[in-house]
């Protein structure tokens, strides 16, 4: 599909991630070539931080960098587990020295599969950590690009008691009913290409307001093929999949999830 009304945003994607590390360029040249126009880069640890501001330096013009603090730490390996708040020491300097080029707080939220956190102490923690970050984004004006599988009430809850009004809920798997409570607080949704394998996500799809909904690819991962590496390209096709699910055209689900974006991510506008 050809970049129509400025094109796609891709509005969460891991573009530090190391299955990206051996053919960077040409993922960029094939995201350009898609007609993806922004690419809101989320970080997991502070180890990728400055990796996403270099992104930034050298593709200013597509890289949105992002800071935050992932519920579970060691995504990459096979030693996964959940965030403790010594984890987030390190990043609060980079914080405020990068205020100025990230454009939004996350990947931060909760996440309270039983394997990840299985004791009330692990959970307690992570939404230490969170609340935390959601402090950061408050003091930097920005906002918050969120995780929240098995804990989506709890999560939606939290922004709205710390006052959250800008929050991007990506990949989101709760009920109907939850979600509601975020569209109310003005909070938007996005889905990935994994979307088109099932109709699992049809439902929310259907009843979220379009006005409330943004594309992501959440790359590498959630591609519209299991185990097959995911690139920002694939976005036409969870664009395809909402257009058909909510019967409406292409285009339109371009034009409005590239305004949403554009409202949500204010700070991406320097980069057109």
């Amino acid at each position: 599909m050809a970049s129509m009304d400025g094109g796609f945003v891709d509005c969460h994607c891991h573009i530090t991630a190391c299955e990206f590390a051996e053919d960077l360029e040409d993922v960029i040249k094939r995201t350009r070539e898609a007609g993806v126009k922004t690419l809101i880069s989320v970080t997991e640890e502070p180890s990728e931080f400055e990796r996403v501001i270099q992104l930034f330096k050298s593709y200013p013009d597509l890289v949105a960098p992002c800071f935050g603090i992932h519920p579970v730490q060691g995504c990459g390996s096979h030693d996964q587990r959940s965030v403790k708040i010594q984890d987030l020491e390190p990043a609060l300097p980079l914080f405020q020295k990068y205020r100025d080029d990230i454009v939004a707080v996350g990947e931060i939220g909760l996440d309270y599969t039983p394997w990840y956190a299985p004791t009330s102490q692990e959970r307690e923690e992570q939404l230490t950590v969170f609340t935390k970050q959601l402090q950061i984004s408050k003091d930097l004006d920005l906002p918050v690009n969120i995780h929240s599988r098995s804990a989506a009430k709890v999560t939606i809850a939290t922004l709205k008691e710390q006052g959250i009004t800008c929050a991007l809920l990506h990949n989101f798997a709760g009920k109907l009913s939850v979600a509601m409570e975020g569209v109310q607080a003005g909070y938007f949704f996005s889905f990935p290409p994994a979307v088109c394998r099932n109709d699992q996500k049809s439902k929310l799809i259907k009843q979220i307001p379009l006005e409330h909904i943004c594309l992501e690819t959440d790359s590498p991962a959630l591609g519209p093929e299991k185990h097959v590496r995911n690139e920002p390209k694939n976005i036409s096709l969870v664009c395809e999949y909402i257009a058909h699910v909510k019967g409406i055209t292409p285009q339109m689900v371009i034009h409005a999830t590239t305004d949403n974006a554009l409202r949500l991510f204010p700070k991406i506008k320097r980069l057109e």
